[in-house]
């Protein structure tokens, strides 16, 4: 086994603080990671506390690693030594349901292991994240990072980035269409981005006056108050997609309004609680939502390969692992511009 340092959690009451644990040796397909950077996304948070249920103990998170490889197995033929690699949210899948055949693993009928806080496939042994000096991955749920610059900033693409590049592209946003984001935080911000360069006439939809500066900075044609009744009134029937990364408690119903005939609602933020919906709402202008959860192995490439050509990367405020607590308190309050990114060599 290959000894590890890294910070994760004893409980769900705990502090992120140094832990010692075990990666497995390098099987024929492995690559090994020397981890640079690892992005935080609330998530972790919620994992590392039990909030979406009972977390595996001791936890290690992390899902939006950036790294470069030191060593591979003597099966590998995608990657060598030296190469820029990326993991996201899972490392593995069945690889033999319908989901995953169709590169899907994100939907695997069988779950798909998560990169931290679950168990690889013998159902046994745990998966510890990106909090750590390295990590083991089959080359075959392994990402090519086609950047050599700002690495800090590709690290929240492999989350933050794909979870809203994947529902735009399903639904099929390009020129012509209107596209209102809702919530400018670390998937809102990565939204923004993508939206506009698809083509899409892009507004910003937020509670917070103070972000209209920094929605039309990152690229948005227009901001709207959702509290502003005026101005909600004004956008009824007016967007093609909204694209949903609110992750808390609210009426879903009135934005449903905003949608035109056989608009769609892009849903990516889970609240604690389920919202209330409207079923007339949906009917009566033939509209739907659409719930997305990350993408696949392929998709993740693709979409890398998509923020290189045009450019689009993270937001990001660098940390040192250290004061991994303190950020998680600010990611609470809503405090970061938009992803923290831990600089793992102060690990």
């Amino acid at each position: 086994m290959i000894q590890v340092s890294g910070y994760g959690a004893l409980n769900a009451n705990a502090s992120i603080a140094p832990i010692q644990f075990e990666r497995r040796e390098l099987g024929d397909k492995d690559i090994l990671m020397d981890i640079l950077y690892c992005g935080v996304c609330h998530s972790d948070i919620h994992m590392a506390r039990s909030e979406w249920g009972p977390s595996v103990y001791p936890i290690v998170p992390g899902h939006e690693i950036v790294g470069k490889i030191s060593q591979i197995g003597p099966g590998v033929t995608q990657f060598k030594v030296g190469d820029m690699a990326g993991v996201g949210v899972f490392v593995d899948s069945c690889r033999t349901c319908p989901s995953c055949k169709k590169g899907q693993e994100q939907y695997c009928d069988e779950g798909f292991t998560p990169t931290y806080n679950g168990y690889y496939r013998d159902g046994i042994t745990p998966t510890f994240g990106g909090y750590s000096k390295q990590y083991v991955v089959d080359e075959a749920y392994t990402l090519h990072i086609p950047f050599t610059q700002e690495l800090e900033r590709v690290a929240p693409l492999l989350c933050a980035g794909i979870t809203t590049y994947s529902p735009l592209k399903y639904a099929g946003v390009g020129k012509g269409h209107k596209v209102a984001v809702l919530g400018l935080g670390g998937l809102g911000h990565m939204g923004v981005k993508f939206a506009v360069a698809m083509g899409a006439e892009v507004t910003m939809l937020s509670t917070s006056p103070s972000k209209e500066k920094d929605a039309k900075m990152l690229g948005a044609h227009h901001f709207a108050l959702s509290t502003d009744q005026d101005q909600m009134k004004a956008l009824r029937g007016k967007f093609d997609f909204i694209l949903n990364t609110v992750a808390a408690k609210y009426d879903l119903n009135k934005f449903l309004d905003l949608l035109t005939v056989e608009g769609k609602m892009l849903l990516v933020g889970i609240p604690p609680e389920d919202n209330e919906l409207g079923s007339a709402k949906l009917i009566s202008r033939r509209r739907s939502i659409i719930g997305s959860n990350v993408g696949g192995i392929a998709e993740t490439q693709e979409m890398l390969d998509y923020c290189a050509e045009h450019d689009i990367l993270s937001d990001v405020e660098m940390i040192q692992m250290k004061d991994i607590n303190e950020a998680y308190t600010r990611i609470s309050n809503s405090d970061v511009k938009y992803r923290f990114v831990i600089d793992m060599t102060s690990l």
